[in-house]
């Protein structure tokens, strides 16, 4: 049902080894033959290239392993479930502009709700291009951030990501929902129920002491005990290598009208804990 992979560096590096085994699992060592697509980061701005092929079969994910140096970096192998065109339209990663920055995002799970969903407040900014239920759970959530950044100053806070925590939670409720999303700057990565992160991303690549990098996949692409499972429902978000903050969800806990969003960590980009308007430290 999908894979991810994500990359977040404080300096582009070579992902080679690791993207060929992920792009392996695209169709070969694991059953998600419809499609593959890499966004990455070149001067500022999102490279996106995507096929609805099989990446065990192309040969351009095949020359893209050895050519990407990034230091951020979004991918995904697609196995339509629920059948969906294998056509451009539908394949992973999603790209829109919102609220002047660009935007990529790719899910694995099912959300068979999320096409006839019906939200209060919505602004109707991101209208999908094909019939993907993710690519309608991606405008789903842009909308939830654009609606923080509209009601405040959420460009010098944390409240768009206070708002991103609560869309995932709330489209988690309606099924299974994983996710990788970049706005250039920082990697969101939601393990609703499946994701894993490297825990030694720096020895994995041989890099040096000042090189903060962090690798995010569905599943484990590496032998033995590197890959740490995320917790369930937990969001985190990156900035060039380093964690800034950490969400735990609960979606069951809102399928029965709960508020059980809890905010587990928050730093600002410097490092230092960040104020947060909701009351209490992190």
């Amino acid at each position: 049902m999908c894979e991810l992979f994500g990359l977040s560096s404080n300096r582009p590096v070579q992902a080679e080894e690791l993207l060929c085994r992920f792009g392996a699992r695209g169709g070969d060592t694991a059953d998600n033959p419809d499609g593959w697509g890499l966004a990455t980061l070149d001067d500022g701005a999102f490279r996106l290239t995507k096929e609805p092929i099989a990446a065990a079969r192309s040969t351009r994910f095949q020359q893209l392993c050895g050519q990407t140096h990034s230091s951020l970096i979004l991918g995904h192998v697609r196995k339509a479930n629920p059948p969906t065109a294998l056509v451009l339209a539908n394949t992973h990663p999603f790209r829109r502009a919102c609220c002047g920055r660009e935007w990529v995002f790719a899910h694995n799970g099912i959300l068979p709700d999320t096409v006839g969903l019906v939200l209060p407040n919505t602004l109707h900014l991101c209208a999908p291009s094909g019939d993907t239920d993710s690519e309608h759970a991606f405008c789903v959530v842009l909308d939830r951030i654009a609606a923080a950044f509209s009601s405040s100053d959420a460009t010098q806070g944390h409240d768009w990501l206070d708002a991103l925590a609560r869309a995932a939670e709330m489209l988690a409720s309606h099924g299974r929902f994983n996710f990788l999303m970049s706005d250039g700057v920082h990697l969101i990565a939601y393990g609703h129920d499946r994701l894993h992160s490297l825990a030694d991303a720096r020895a994995t690549f041989r890099l040096d002491a000042a090189t903060e990098t962090v690798v995010i996949a569905t599943e484990p692409l590496t032998e033995g005990p590197g890959w740490i499972a995320f917790e369930p429902g937990e969001l985190r978000v990156y900035r060039a290598g380093q964690q800034i903050a950490q969400f735990i969800t609960h979606p069951r806990a809102m399928e029965s009208g709960e508020d059980a969003l809890r905010i587990k960590s928050i730093v600002s980009d410097t490092g230092r804990p960040a104020p947060l308007k909701n009351g209490g430290p992190p």
